[in-house]
């Protein structure tokens, strides 16, 4: 957990301007201090020095340099001028920092969501739904505390806390070097403190995120557990699991009102030093009164930034580590996060070259382009970590054939079409396939919407005669384009939802032409005979139009349809006929 990560900066560049122009009125503010505590101590030598015998009456040096008292109105004036300007700048970074802090907020959601889009289906990176869930909501929003604390007591120390120092140094220099050797003693404390809060912070952030899993199982089973009357011991377990992370917020409070108390101690320590060496060079009339009020009215300001930036930080750590999820998430969308080196992967070097056109989006994957437009694999082997689940698999699909791939749960059938679609990467091998694909998975993957819209998913404007063709190939002559469907496709049946599906792969195809390639993946697993029938026809059709044609079925009605079945087990795959 960094006090400053610089991919914030990359990855949200709205925080550029907020650095900037926080920096930009930091320095007013600098200023400000300076002419405010100037005008201050002035105006109070003005007032005390005839009371201490007259104006000048006082011994040594502590008359030096004083203004007179028909000069007090104009210390006033400029001390109060200070003033509002010190004000007007401190609300201008509060604002400043408040508004970036949602424009930031909006720019790493965007990057994380088109991170979450692009990644591989198939990836392994142990995040479940509800952590990401967690991290882009709760997580981002508590940058708030991040940017509105944080981030302008940091700019105020970068950019205040040297110009005081050295102010101090050119008033006295004796005072400035005693503010020199003093003031590292507060950030060791808070690099300290910080190695302490990093650790708690983490343990109760890892605990957030079991507690949004926990509630997310339990929601998602909730009929489950009702049937087999469980629901009171998932009661229970959340219950626990909300303990604990009461339990580890109350932690994280105490070191934060720990580290609060440590960093004002340590400052009002060193500000106590300065005060006494100048106090008694005052009493001895060894130094302007003006000069030491000066001083002494700028101490605090040389240690406020510093000791508000180390308690604004401990407040904000749950952003951070959220934000450092985020930038994780973002910069693991390719290689680790979707376990494909797309580097490898000539085809996928354009992402142009080969298009999943179900979902729309650019895919990847140790392949070529077949020049004859043959989906083709040569001993293809795929590894989960160690293990190869699939393979060595070698069959060919030719343009104008209809090919069936069948063999027991569990052989790898879907990862097969999954390495075509470049969502998963082949461990030996190769495959070949056209430039160009369309693809119906084992889900429909609706969306809410107009069935028009789900059929021409991923079109710039949907063509509604081509719309309607396909859904009458499919087999659903009855269902009009213009019909609403709900979140998730919720309005249809089952059988319904993947005849749209089917519906959507064939409007891709054709939107591209005969050369493209046609994978589906259980298609029929929910239609009845009589509408099997008809969509296996359809295949028949699109692979006598000159398209290789991949299906996955376990239905012996696809497979008596198709051309040629392939056979596959986990670890070998045999070519087979009808």
């Amino acid at each position: 957990m960094k006090p400053f990560d610089p991919r914030l900066l990359r990855y949200a560049s709205a925080s550029r301007s907020v650095f900037l122009l926080g920096g930009m009125l930091g320095l007013v503010r600098t200023l400000a201090i300076l002419a405010w505590s100037w005008c201050l101590a002035q105006a109070i030598t003005a007032v005390a020095l005839p009371a201490l015998g007259g104006f000048g009456g006082a011994a040594g040096r502590v008359a030096e340099g004083a203004f007179t008292p028909e000069q007090l109105p104009f210390l006033i004036g400029g001390g109060l001028l200070a003033l509002c300007v010190r004000s007007l700048a401190a609300w201008g970074m509060d604002a400043v920092a408040a508004r970036g802090a949602v424009r930031v907020k909006t720019q790493l959601r965007a990057a994380a969501l088109d991170a979450l889009d692009g990644r591989s289906p198939e990836r392994s990176d142990g995040r479940s739904d509800a952590e990401l869930a967690t991290t882009l909501g709760r997580g981002l929003d508590a940058l708030d505390g991040y940017f509105s604390g944080y981030v302008p007591q940091l700019v105020l120390t970068l950019v205040a806390t040297p110009i005081l120092v050295v102010a101090v140094l050119l008033a006295d220099p004796i005072s400035g070097i005693t503010v020199l050797i003093v003031f590292p003693i507060i950030p060791v404390f808070m690099i300290l403190i910080g190695m302490a809060t990093q650790a708690v912070q983490d343990r109760q952030w890892a605990q957030l995120q079991r507690l949004s899993s926990s509630f997310l199982d339990a929601v998602s089973g909730l009929a489950t557990l009702k049937i087999f009357g469980r629901e009171r011991r998932q009661s229970a377990r959340i219950a626990a699991e909300t303990e604990e992370y009461r339990s580890r917020t109350m932690k994280v409070l105490r070191v934060t009102f720990l580290s609060g108390f440590v960093l004002d101690l340590a400052g009002t320590f060193s500000i106590a030093l300065v005060a006494v060496t100048v106090g008694t060079r005052l009493v001895n009339g060894e130094f302007p009164l003006g000069l030491g009020l000066f001083v002494l009215l700028l101490l605090p300001e040389v240690f406020i930034p510093i000791r508000q930036v180390g308690a604004a930080f401990h407040a904000s750590t749950e952003g951070l580590a959220a934000s450092g999820e985020v930038f994780s998430l973002i910069e693991g969308n390719a290689g680790a996060g979707s376990g494909i080196d797309t580097a490898a992967d000539p085809v996928a070097a354009d992402p142009t070259a080969v298009t999943d056109l179900s979902a729309g989006a650019p895919v990847s994957g140790a392949s070529t382009v077949a020049p004859d437009g043959a989906v083709r694999f040569s001993a293809a082997r795929i590894a989960r970590g160690d293990r190869d689940v699939v393979g060595p698999v070698s069959f060919s699909v030719s343009p104008g054939e209809f090919v069936a791939l069948a063999g027991p749960s569990g052989a790898g059938k879907s990862t097969l079409l999954g390495a075509l679609l470049g969502f998963v990467p082949l461990s030996g091998g190769a495959l070949e396939r056209p430039a160009e694909l369309a693809w119906t998975g084992q889900r429909a993957g609706l969306l809410q919407g107009t069935v028009a819209a789900n059929v021409a998913l991923g079109a710039e404007q949907a063509d509604a005669d081509r719309v309607r063709r396909a859904l009458d190939t499919a087999g659903l002559p009855e269902l009009p384009g213009d019909r609403e469907l709900g979140a998730a496709g919720a309005g249809v049946s089952g059988g319904q939802a993947q005849r749209i599906a089917i519906a959507r792969s064939l409007y891709r195809a054709w939107s591209l032409g005969p050369g493209t390639a046609l994978l589906l993946d259980e298609p029929t697993s929910a239609l009845d005979r009589a509408t099997e029938a008809r969509v296996c026809a359809a295949l028949r059709a699109e692979a006598e139009s000159g398209r290789p044609v991949l299906v996955v079925s376990h239905r012996q009605a696809v497979l008596d349809a198709a051309d040629r079945v392939e056979r596959i087990t986990a670890a070998t795959a045999q070519e087979g006929t009808r």
